[in-house]
């Protein structure tokens, strides 16, 4: 579809949410998209029916309740397989979000092919998920963890990797597509690229890369890719491990019970095929089933669109943003190079005040260290503020950002 600012205002009426009122009945103005984003009607309706007409176990019974869930559920699975490109379904591991599924490498795979002295490589600007999982991993091996440091502009020193490359002792280089922080793009197929011509396996946390733009799993060819229902209009408790097939199966199940089984003996068992040897237990099957219909409603939209949505809403915030007194803003100073996600804080004033300023005029933004404190020790700051945008935000919405911010700079004489 050809997508106008007229367009993405429209699509505000599927979002029961933004019609609240809060602190005493100023219009609720959700800037806090890289958190969570919010669910339209059809998608809070698909979870619903579900509960209403078709709510059964899977896989398992004969009864039509329970090949309707189990098709509905497996629906989700090849749709995402469309969504990103994914040759083989097979390849697909449902679990409760990106955390999980990063832990699921770190356990599955890592510990059978990382050995004392090994190098794990992260980067600066990671999210805690792709942090303590490899700390965990490396402290009980021996092996060592590195960092691919960030520059003044918030992008990666990506020649540090060649020196970790050198070594030959790098099993795996695990970063994010998009900073939830900086709102940084990584130049992840120049990681990929060079990770590949020294047979380094590398994981990627797209949490914020899969809601905002085109992501084509076949052409970036990474071998894991981890990514949440939740921040792409989907519910809570779902998220997606994908991983290449020749890998998962030489990998041992990361929890047992349920569906991973094939057979169960008094002293062995035997796993059950891909993908559910990895989909221990009952899963949350209402949740999955709701996150096709918002992965439908995002390809209604177009990603390019949505893409380009979001960089003239990026570019329009730091343009205003940088006339606040007393402002400093972090990351990228060219808005293509970043997502819809500008942190800043304000001189002398900690995040939390300004937060709660900015929340009495009924905008809704982050205050903390965003599970990001490696980076927050890189940048000498506790915390920073954070705005993230979506495909519901308006101009409107960032004018009434704006507008708080000013306030704030003028409460604190600025």
């Amino acid at each position: 579809m050809q997508a106008t600012s007229e367009t993405f205002e429209s699509l505000r009426n599927d979002f029961p949410v933004l019609k609240r009122k809060v602190r005493d009945g100023k219009k609720l103005v959700y800037l806090d998209n890289a958190a969570t984003t919010q669910k339209p009607i059809q998608v809070i309706d698909a979870i619903s029916d579900y509960y209403k007409n078709n709510n059964s176990n899977i896989h398992r019974a004969v009864h039509a309740l329970a090949e309707e869930s189990t098709e509905a559920f497996e629906q989700t699975r090849d749709k995402v397989a469309e969504f990103l490109n994914i040759k083989n379904s097979q390849e697909i591991i449902f679990v409760k979000g990106t955390t999980e599924a990063i832990n699921l490498v770190a356990n599955a795979w890592g510990r059978d092919n990382v050995k004392e002295g090994d190098i794990i490589v992260t980067t600066e600007y990671e999210h805690h998920s792709n942090i303590v999982p490899w700390q965990l991993l490396t402290q009980d091996k021996k092996a060592q963890l590195k960092y691919i440091d960030i520059d003044d502009n918030g992008e990666l020193m990506i020649d540090q990797l060649d020196e970790y490359l050198s070594t030959g002792k790098v099993k795996l280089v695990a970063f994010s597509h998009v900073s939830n922080v900086l709102g940084t793009i990584t130049h992840v197929k120049e990681i990929i690229s060079k990770c590949k011509n020294a047979g380094v396996k590398t994981l990627i946390d797209g949490a914020q890369a899969v809601p905002h733009m085109k992501v084509d799993l076949t052409e970036l060819d990474c071998d894991f890719y981890a990514f949440s229902a939740h921040k792409m209009l989907g519910p809570t408790g779902v998220g997606v491990l994908w991983a290449k097939k020749e890998i998962l199966e030489k990998m041992v199940p990361y929890q047992g019970g349920g569906d991973m089984i094939r057979e169960v003996h008094k002293y062995e068992t035997t796993w059950n095929d891909l993908p559910y040897k990895f989909e221990a237990g009952t899963p949350n099957i209402a949740d999955v089933i709701g996150f096709k219909t918002a992965i439908e409603y995002l390809q209604k939209i177009g990603m390019e669109n949505i893409r380009n949505h979001e960089l003239e809403l990026t570019k329009y915030a730091l343009e205003q943003m940088e006339k606040v007194p007393g402002i400093t803003l972090y990351g990228a100073k060219e808005p293509e190079k970043r997502g819809g996600v500008v942190s800043f804080n304000f001189n002398d004033v900690h995040p939390h005040d300004v937060g709660t300023i900015i929340d009495k005029d009924g905008v809704a933004i982050r205050s903390g260290h965003h599970c990001a404190q490696v980076l927050m020790e890189k940048l000498n700051v506790a915390a920073t503020n954070r705005a993230s945008f979506y495909i519901y935000t308006t101009k409107e919405e960032i004018d009434a950002l704006i507008a708080s911010l000013h306030n704030v700079a003028k409460v604190f004489k600025l």
